[in-house]
């Protein structure tokens, strides 16, 4: 089978690696977003993707817009592949480009369709606090991740697991179930399955706003925000900004709780009776970190970044900073 790989981030990469190393599969040419300049040193760094491409000595396009570059576009109908392969490429495809390849383009996307249709499942399907994602392929039409499904494999969702764990877990699912669904697609065992729109939701970009934390919301929605946006959810403490990149909701968590939180968990004071407002550290977790008062429940802040620092464990910052019970921190922006 002919293909041609559409891509950009490491997200992506364990998909490529698997086509690449599959017998059946013949990897045609690679398209990627632009190479980007990074910001220690300012040099253009190629795509995670472009990297293993060229390690493999395939022919890389990279237009700024794939449907409007004439040259891209000729090239991709020269190849005269067998299907599309689309992982997290970063910019829509026209109905031309749909319509080259004789057996379409395949999307594998990182949620359970028809939830989370758009550019952030995984950062979204943790900030709403679901208990199970997945991989769905799927073929692509016109409109953003409507086409008919092919197939479709789930996961569970730790309560501490972070956008990035998720990422990693679904990179891996992604790459086996778009092999699979593509021989089954040759062999013509697939029916695909239209997409219910009245159950969709959606999961647009991420905007700088959804990063600050409001501690009138409660423990669980804060670290639901805290790992699905990670890293970059910010507050405030002594008028700096800081980020907290990893946390724990102490208390009622139902029956996800981890092992090692529980070991902790056991070990707290008695903290049922604490009433202070939003914000205010009303414990230190020796060897751990602060623990803040929130609108419901209290926050164990595991790890966090000052600026123009390096992340640090929730203890190290206590130890560094010389936290003491009665602080305040204050709403990220």
């Amino acid at each position: 089978m002919k293909i041609v790989f559409f891509g950009t981030p490491q997200f992506a990469v364990p998909t490529l690696e698997k086509l690449l190393n599959h017998s059946e599969f013949e990897v045609l040419a690679v398209v990627t977003q632009p190479d980007k300049r990074r910001e220690r040193g300012n040099k253009l760094t190629p795509t995670p993707v472009k990297a293993i491409a060229t390690a493999h000595n395939l022919p890389v396009w990279q237009p700024e817009r794939v449907k409007k570059d004439t040259e891209t576009l000729t090239q991709l109908k020269q190849l005269n592949a067998d299907v599309f392969v689309v992982v997290a490429y970063g910019q829509i495809l026209s109905s031309k480009i749909l319509n080259m390849p004789k057996l379409g383009c395949i999307n594998v996307h990182g949620s359970i369709l028809p939830k989370y249709r758009g550019a952030a499942p995984i950062q979204w399907c943790l900030y709403n606090g679901e208990r199970e994602t997945g991989i769905t392929t799927m073929l692509m039409d016109v409109g953003m991740d409507t086409g008919p499904m092919l197939q479709i494999a789930t996961t569970p969702i730790g309560l501490l697991d972070t956008a990035q764990d998720l990422a990693f877990i679904l990179a891996a699912i992604g790459g086996d179930l778009l092999v699979e669904t593509l021989l089954k697609l040759e062999r013509q065992e697939i029916q695909p399955i239209p997409q219910d729109n009245l159950a969709a939701t959606y999961a647009p970009l991420i905007q700088k706003q959804d990063y600050g934390l409001d501690w009138s919301k409660s423990a669980m929605q804060l670290h639901n925000q805290i790992r699905g946006f990670y890293p970059n959810c910010t507050a405030t403490f002594r008028n700096n900004l800081l980020k907290i990149t990893a946390s724990a909701p102490l208390g009622s968590v139902g029956d996800r709780v981890p092992p090692e939180l529980q070991e902790l968990m056991h070990k707290l004071p008695d903290l049922s009776n604490t009433s202070d407002r939003p914000g205010v550290v009303v414990s230190i977790a020796k060897g751990i970190g602060a623990i803040v008062q929130t609108g419901e429940g209290l926050l164990l802040l595991r790890e966090v970044q000052l600026v123009g620092k390096r992340p640090q464990s929730g203890w190290d910052f206590v130890n560094g900073t010389r936290l003491t019970v009665g602080e305040v921190f204050g709403a990220g922006s």
